[in-house]
């Protein structure tokens, strides 16, 4: 298992040992972890900043009554958290790529304000003619339940 190394700007920092050379550095199996707690401002700053201020959402007393009883993350929230998995990974191999997208999103149980989220990026499988890479992407929470899960697609330049 390798790991690439988070700042707290931000950015993945690596070693010149682990920057090897985009695809051909990386192996199935290799993966990269991110964790977060979920905050009431994560959520009021990502509403703002999408403008999806859905009452599931932004509105305690709404979701009181609802089966959650609380108010949930936004999805495209944990999947952002996807993609700072993905950014880890890609630094890490010490070349340019992009995310061709996300296939099979599911949301699988609500993310909740306290919620500690732990990404796990995998990657699945290589496809060098094509320059790609495919990873299992699974984030849980802090007692273990999966909450979200995707496969995500890199493709380096």
């Amino acid at each position: 298992m390798s790991s690439g190394k988070l700042a707290a700007d931000g950015t993945c920092t690596v070693t010149t040992a682990e920057a090897a050379k985009g695809l051909a550095s990386l192996r199935v199996g290799d993966e990269v972890r991110f964790s977060k707690t979920v905050g009431e401002t994560d959520i009021y700053l990502f509403a703002g900043i999408t403008g999806d201020f859905y009452e599931m959402h932004v509105n305690e007393e709404v979701m009181k009554a609802s089966r959650f009883g609380t108010r949930i993350a936004h999805g495209a929230l944990i999947v952002g958290f996807m993609s700072t998995t993905a950014g880890m990974m890609i630094g890490r191999s010490g070349e340019p790529a992009v995310s061709l997208g996300y296939d099979r999103v599911r949301f699988t149980a609500p993310v909740k304000v306290g919620d500690t989220v732990t990404v796990t990026y995998r990657i699945s499988s290589l496809h060098p003619s094509r320059s790609r890479a495919l990873a299992d992407v699974v984030a849980t929470n802090q007692h273990g339940e999966t909450v979200a899960v995707a496969t995500h697609i890199i493709r380096y330049l």
